[in-house]
């Protein structure tokens, strides 16, 4: 069906023999190295190469740059995030009304996670990807109960046992004591947080422990400051301890200079849900990943333009991580793949990429190949990670980066070079090319 679908689409006078090459075409010759799932790369750095037929891995082009783009690109906005937060702070994904279509949402879910996320609220990614799921209270939800005659069923059993209690009935009983969910449908501190305070007095008079409350509006950091406020004085007069430690989530289009408000600014909140600014990635919508030859039988080959950023680093190349003393990386490597491997403590001639000058001098610590192989003459070479080790690679990773590397603010840009032989190469093909 696909062959008939091009035969209609393509030129009538296309060979036979194309499509009969498309029949048999497979995956037995290809060979493909690539970082880990949820290593960091920069900028000129190959995500992975592929090697094998010229037209088939032509044929790949567009299906890899799809799969990787937008997943790197999400990732690399909630590693964002995550990095402003700092490691106690919950992170929830809430973006699936605003994402790119269901499939869109369901990658979004699945990469924000990896990025550093903690929950979401997309059940679907939870049941296939195993995330842990939190939800959200919704305000048609709340506005669809009048009174609370229309609370069915009322009654709730204590968690020690014994007879079932009128659940509304008691939590009323609490209102009138004289103290001060979503807190936000009407308002936050006229009925949101007292109704809140009853129905969690009550859970508790009865064994249970409320989850916590979610603010949606207005402003969130003088909100959950007084709604923390309310918390302790109201588990101080009733003398129940947690009650003060009850978790604030906000949400409400959150961006990253939401995220710096709430730290700079002392603000009471503990868990935060980001939709639109995380899945739709507003500061920069795409990822501008490429897909380029860089060698045809044998002959490395070059991409020559006038900006140098877009210019292809030529040669079948390995990759390599160099550490400094302290154990942060300090600058990645390309070197054409029948160099020798750099050495630990050997001094290295390389040259800079977007630096003209001369070559400058390194001598590693460390040193980490880069790229591995993972699918070779078609065929799956080493086992592919789980969810779960990706997102705990992604973040030991950012966590071995140097504070002025990982800073999102002016951040000193991170070194990425080339050996001397793979720049006289490069030389070499400029020169041809002029």
């Amino acid at each position: 069906a696909d062959i008939a679908y091009l035969r209609s689409v393509l030129p009538s006078t296309t060979e036979d023999a194309f499509f009969d090459y498309l029949c048999t075409v497979d995956a037995s010759e290809v060979t493909v190295t690539s970082v880990p799932e949820g290593s960091i790369v920069f900028s000129r750095v190959p995500l992975l190469q592929v090697k094998g037929p010229l037209l088939v891995v032509q044929l790949l082009e567009t299906t890899l740059l799809c799969l990787v783009s937008y997943a790197s690109l999400v990732a690399t906005n909630a590693a964002r995030f995550r990095l402003l937060a700092g490691p106690e702070m919950k992170l929830m994904e809430l973006g699936l009304r605003r994402a790119q279509g269901p499939d869109g949402g369901l990658s979004a879910s699945k990469y924000s996670y990896i990025g550093g996320f903690d929950y979401t609220s997309n059940v679907l990614a939870g049941k296939l990807y195993g995330i842990p799921v939190r939800g959200t209270v919704a305000h048609s939800f709340i506005m669809s109960f009048r009174s609370l005659e229309e609370v069915q069923p009322r009654v709730l059993s204590p968690l020690a046992g014994g007879e079932p209690v009128d659940l509304p009935s008691l939590a009323e009983s609490w209102l009138q004591r004289d103290f001060q969910g979503l807190l936000d449908t009407y308002c936050v501190m006229r009925s949101g947080l007292p109704n809140f305070c009853a129905v969690a007095l009550a859970l508790h008079q009865l064994g249970y422990r409320a989850i916590g409350v979610r603010l949606d509006s207005g402003d969130l950091i003088q909100q959950s400051k007084e709604t923390r406020r309310v918390l302790r004085a109201c588990g101080a007069h009733f003398q129940v301890p947690w009650f003060g430690s009850i978790p604030i989530a906000v949400s409400n289009d959150i961006s990253e200079q939401n995220l710096e408000d709430f730290i700079r600014e002392g603000s009471e909140i503990d868990m935060v849900g980001v939709g639109t600014n995380l899945v739709t990635c507003p500061l920069q919508p795409s990822l501008g990943c490429v897909y380029k030859l860089v060698e045809v039988n044998g002959s490395p080959c070059l991409k020559f333009t006038e900006e140098e950023e877009k210019m292809t680093i030529p040669g079948i190349k390995a990759i390599y991580r160099l550490y400094d003393a302290a154990g942060h990386p300090f600058m990645d490597l390309m070197a054409l793949e029948n160099e020798p491997s750099p050495s630990v403590g050997q001094e290295l001639v390389v040259h800079v990429l977007g630096r003209r000058g001369e070559a400058t001098k390194v001598r590693p610590s460390a040193v980490e190949p880069l790229h591995r192989m993972y699918l070779r003459d078609g065929q799956v070479c080493e086992e592919l990670p789980s969810l779960q080790e990706v997102r705990s690679h992604a973040q030991a990773s950012l966590n071995l980066l140097s504070c002025v590397h990982r800073q999102l603010h002016n951040p000193q840009p991170y070194p990425v070079a080339v050996t001397e032989k793979l720049h006289l190469l490069l030389a070499e093909l400029q020169q041809a090319s002029q």
